[in-house]
């Protein structure tokens, strides 16, 4: 995948950088489950109506496509490579050999279609989209979607990041986070090998702000910008107050909801 950068025809494409996509399958010609639909709430509680995640809403409704996530031991082939809307890297579209049916996984780099992925509790050889235990992984080594002792792939999912593994232990094993920091977690988790596709994401430019609102991302306005009524900042008057969030709580100055505990010495 390479990046475009687009002829400023238009103000709104003066700016766009993108990637292309012409090495992606565009329609889906096999046999996967149907895409689930989303629930749109628009940032707001389902039960009353309450704002719980503040500048959402408006955005272009998207299809899930279910990804395969689970660690149970099987043999798949890729057959493809294509988009999701809903994440950052790219979807696998592979065959599951043993179960006879076709799956989406997220897409690893340098793998391509005719791959074969494993996914098993102990293997001897590793190649690159392998998926086991993260014990038997040599020290070192790239890794992507990590389960946590919930069984849950949590860690390493974004597009273009992987963490890598410090030291190895019987009972816990230290890696380091694509955001640099260092976590410890069990040797029953599983992981990937390699790191996940569409690293040149972090490259891209969405242009223009109209892009955003397809995002589903709203305006952020400022306090000050409101009226009184609307935020502590609000009114015609600037300064006199420490800067505090909407609900009046101090946002400077290493301000905690939780009291730190002295110590007894």
């Amino acid at each position: 995948m390479k990046l475009v950068k687009y002829k400023a025809t238009t103000s709104g494409l003066r700016h766009i950088t993108r990637i292309q996509k012409n090495l992606l399958l565009k329609k889906s010609v096999f046999k996967l489950k149907p895409s689930k639909k989303h629930s749109y709430k628009n940032g707001r509680c389902a039960l009353r109506g309450n704002i719980t995640a503040w500048h959402r809403g408006g955005g272009v409704k998207k299809l899930y496509k279910p990804i395969e996530f689970n660690n149970t031991s099987s043999d798949s082939v890729i057959l493809s490579t294509s988009y999701d809307p809903n994440r950052t890297a790219f979807v696998s579209n592979c065959f599951d050999i043993d179960r006879k049916k076709f799956i989406n996984k997220i897409h690893i780099n340098q793998t391509f279609p005719g791959t074969l992925l494993q996914s098993r509790k102990n293997l001897d050889d590793l190649k690159l989209g392998t998926r086991t235990l993260i014990k038997n992984i040599p020290l070192g080594s790239h890794i992507n979607n990590i389960t946590t002792a919930n069984s849950i792939s949590k860690f390493s999912r974004a597009a273009g990041t992987h963490a890598q593994i410090i030291s190895i232990d019987s009972k816990v094993i230290t890696i380091k986070l694509p955001s640099s920091k260092i976590t410890t977690i069990s040797p029953l988790s599983y992981t990937n090998i390699g790191t996940c596709s569409n690293e040149q994401h972090i490259l891209t430019s969405i242009g223009k702000a109209g892009n955003s609102r397809h995002k589903n991302r709203r305006p952020i306005v400022r306090g000050i910008a409101m009226n009184p009524v609307d935020h502590p900042h609000g009114g015609r008057t600037n300064g006199g107050k420490p800067s505090v969030t909407p609900w009046g709580l101090p946002t400077k100055g290493g301000f905690y909801l939780k009291k730190k505990r002295k110590s007894k010495n």
